[in-house]
């Protein structure tokens, strides 16, 4: 299992987009779209509809599986 909840660094790998481009996309510090990315945080819901639409993906395509989903 991992601790991984989110999928951006994937999903952006896959669109052939930055950590750089997101941030400048949302408006957001690219130091915030990094901690996203390496799932030391989590953007809120608000902040992942904006994200699903910069990428043209579903908000569900930035979540790993819930069954690989581990929560302490």
């Amino acid at each position: 299992m991992s601790k991984d909840i989110n999928r951006l660094k994937v999903v952006l790998a896959e669109k052939k987009r930055t950590n750089k481009w997101l941030a400048e996309q949302l408006g957001k510090d690219p130091a915030t779209v990094s901690k996203w990315c390496t799932n030391t945080i989590q953007p809120n819901v608000e902040t992942l509809v904006e994200i699903a639409k910069c990428l043209n993906v579903e908000i569900q395509d930035l979540f790993w599986p819930i069954e690989n989903i581990t929560i302490e």
